[in-house]
């Protein structure tokens, strides 16, 4: 089931086209894009764009973002997170609740979930009967995955690989396959893996092109560079 059907980019209202992410090209002279599988992955180079999309759609479709309070930097952005005014969501049949996912805030949910497992422990049983906090990395996000991903909605996820073997990778392509077959889930997915990308029936919009396109597995940059390097990798040593 799509959830969301497709997002509208309206670069004609940007505040600013000196400042990242609104002077990259692609998210210029791309106007929307479209949804039509359960599975949709964003690709491209470091810096490309494709997380800030990710979290200005999690903004546009009101899904809380899960941050510790900001610390002071030695250069501030203001428009950093600003894309998600700038875009439109079209739904399918009306609004659904959903989870955005970024490994590198991860951990302030987890240590939230303890503070609060410490008053009612019974709010555990709902992640395995564990503390996330005392598993594994790898193993703290998977039990979060699928715990999270049985309940109806939309599903971001920014580079959910990084904590992940490439064994545990191939345990999360499972669950994605299992939880799109029962139709209720939707997942929109930034990530570098071509463990990932190799999901059956995904959509892969690679944001190293302009406009942003739609390609296959096996002509993303991610798939070319594994294979080359798998079969001649004594010309990268």
């Amino acid at each position: 089931m799509m959830h969301v059907q497709k997002i509208t980019i309206f670069p004609e209202k940007y505040p600013s086209t000196d400042s990242y992410p609104f002077n990259l090209r692609h998210l210029n002279i791309t106007r929307e894009l479209k949804f039509d599988s359960t599975v949709t992955f964003f690709v491209g180079d470091n810096g490309s764009g494709k997380s800030t999309l990710l979290r200005a759609i999690a903004h546009g479709c009101g899904i809380h973002i899960w941050e510790p309070v900001e610390r002071s930097r030695a250069q501030y952005n203001r428009y950093e997170h600003e894309l998600y005014r700038y875009i439109e969501i079209k739904w399918s049949n009306g609004v659904v609740p959903g989870s955005y996912f970024g490994s590198a805030i991860f951990e302030h949910f987890a240590r939230n979930l303890d503070d609060w497992a410490s008053a009612s422990p019974k709010i555990l049983d709902y992640f395995g009967g564990k503390s996330l906090m005392t598993q594994s990395h790898g193993q703290c996000h998977m039990s979060f995955f699928e715990s999270r991903y049985k309940i109806k909605g939309l599903y971001l996820l920014d580079e959910p690989e990084t904590a992940l073997s490439p064994k545990t990778q191939l345990q999360f392509l499972s669950l994605l396959k299992n939880m799109t077959e029962e139709g209720h889930a939707q997942f929109i997915i930034a990530t570098h893996s071509p463990i990932l990308l190799a999901a059956p029936q995904a959509t892969i919009y690679s944001f190293d092109d302009a406009p942003v396109r739609q390609i296959s597995y096996e002509d993303s940059s991610h798939y070319q560079i594994y294979s080359d390097f798998f079969k001649n990798r004594e010309k990268y040593l």
